[in-house]
């Protein structure tokens, strides 16, 4: 890897445009080295990953209105909708996939400067490869691609700090990805990068105060946008530039400033892609500073016996997840019972308090409004607090992989005046954890969110191709879909009428 130096140029400053973050960024995808087997296996379970996510959102509102407005949209080639037969435009099956697999708040992960969900990539460029004919070993470089840009502007560059949303980074790694994918030159790819990042920076309203449904749709925004972005591009169209490092660029005006200094590392040339290794996908559906807080809880519970006599808790934590998730951020909201189910996914308050009752977490009945509002919920969710500690805040942004930690310390005062403590590091189905993610268990994640919505014959096949999603023909990518009874849709909310019919 090679690290590189990123900060604002005044206009009249001779800036070549080789020394662009931008362009760097379009040479490492436009650089065709083959993908490792331990990556191609490890994106073979991110694709899985994510369809079991978006099979357990087919009928929630959010996702039924985004397939409508695909649906609207026929097209051929173009690309498949998750639970839809047909064929639809690429950018709009982007769309409608991408607010499938986001909603539920249940895929990987990848935590360093900034935060992010790099399977978000995935939608984009699956629906590019699907429309473009492309086969299995064209979407794999496609994918390698995208998440490593994804995961290296991550580790380099905070948006958080200055209140812009993650999506930020989306836009640039899925534009990235699809020119991979393609086999687009560096010019073209490096258009589209601008493009892309210049139509998907955002505030972080969406995951702020009352949370909407927003926060699903702004990643698959971000990836219809690099869809979009790529097709203009494609026929010449250019992009503000340095979209970065220009005087009224992003940096010099969203992020740290004028005399603002990044740091982003990439690979250098001939080197493999290997970026999705250092990613960590969900056991839980709740934002990812809690997986390790769920395991915490039920590792406890057993410890405290009649939770009625738990007088507080605090859980001591790092400071992005003081500030995001937990009483740092100053949002009433985190102790609304009548809050959306968007809003309690970034309360660890109030998930640390349901997974000691219960024991566990669930996706759905976890965050039913009458689980919400239970009266001994509220009572114990409104005793816990968070705390910043500097130990855990250094640990959250250690760059060793065996310090790099997600969790918090739990300490537990009872009435009696007994105070009951223990910590987690990371969740139990991180890489270190205790029971660390294989393929075995993505399969099973696969069928349990897969039961009862699609058939079980269906379930085989989908895991049969994807499985072998390197191999696979132009032709048979189409098959990287689930489709579902129409009684299935059936159950979602009627979507009212758009502009689209």
């Amino acid at each position: 890897m090679k690290n590189h130096l990123v900060r604002t140029h005044r206009s009249a400053e001779r800036f070549p445009r080789e020394e662009h973050l931008a362009w760097r960024i379009a040479e490492v995808a436009a650089d065709a080295v083959a993908v490792e087997p331990r990556t191609e296996q490890m994106i073979v379970n991110r694709i899985i990953d994510n369809a079991a996510v978006a099979v357990a959102a087919l009928t929630r509102r959010p996702v039924a209105n985004a397939r409508a407005q695909a649906l609207a949209h026929p097209y051929r080639p173009g690309a498949t909708v998750f639970g839809a037969p047909g064929r639809f435009s690429p950018e709009w099956a982007a769309w409608a996939n991408g607010v499938a697999v986001r909603e539920l708040d249940f895929h990987d992960t990848f935590l360093a400067a900034e935060y992010s969900h790099p399977g978000d990539n995935i939608p984009p460029i699956l629906a590019v490869a699907q429309h473009a004919g492309r086969g299995g070993r064209d979407l794999i470089r496609g994918l390698a691609t995208g998440y490593e840009i994804q995961v290296d502007l991550v580790r380099g560059i905070c948006l958080h700090e200055h209140k812009i949303d993650h999506v930020a980074h989306l836009g640039p790694s899925a534009a990235a990805g699809i020119g991979a994918l393609l086999g687009l030159d560096t010019e073209t790819i490096y258009q589209a990068i601008g493009q892309a990042l210049h139509t998907t920076t955002a505030t972080r309203q969406s995951r702020k105060g009352e949370i909407s449904s927003w926060k699903a749709y702004a990643p698959a925004f971000a990836g219809k946008m690099a869809v979009e972005a790529v097709d203009r591009a494609l026929r010449g169209e250019g992009a503000p530039a340095p979209i970065w490092e220009g005087e009224d660029g992003v940096i010099a005006r969203l992020l740290g400033g004028p005399d603002a200094e990044y740091v982003v590392p990439l690979p250098s040339p001939g080197e493999p892609k290997r970026a999705i290794l250092d990613t960590y996908t969900k056991e839980h559906s709740a934002e990812y500073q809690s997986q390790a807080p769920i395991d915490l809880a039920r590792r406890m519970r057993e410890r405290i016996g009649d939770l009625d006599q738990i007088a507080s808790i605090v859980l001591h934590t790092s400071h992005h997840t003081h500030h995001v998730i937990g009483t740092g951020s100053g949002d009433p909201q985190k102790f609304d019972p009548h809050a959306s189910r968007e809003t309690l996914d970034h309360s660890v308050m109030y998930i640390f308090a349901v997974a000691l009752q219960d024991g566990g977490w669930h996706h759905e009945r976890s965050y039913a409004p009458e689980r919400a509002r239970r009266p001994d919920t509220v009572a114990l969710w409104r005793k816990i607090s968070t705390a910043e500690d500097p130990e855990w805040t250094r640990r959250y942004h250690s760059t060793d992989p065996a310090e790099k930690a997600f969790g918090a310390r739990a300490e537990i005062t009872l009435r009696s005046g007994e105070v009951i403590v223990d910590e987690l590091a990371v969740a139990d189905a991180h890489p270190l954890g205790a029971r660390p993610f294989t393929r075995e268990h993505y399969l099973a994640k696969f069928r349990t969110l897969a039961e009862g919505v699609v058939a079980p014959a269906e379930q085989d096949r989908f895991l049969e191709v994807a499985q072998r999603t390197g191999e696979l023909s132009a032709d048979e990518l189409s098959e990287l879909s689930v489709t579902v009874a129409p009684d299935v849709l059936d159950r979602a909310p009627r979507s009212p009428q758009g502009l689209f019919r």
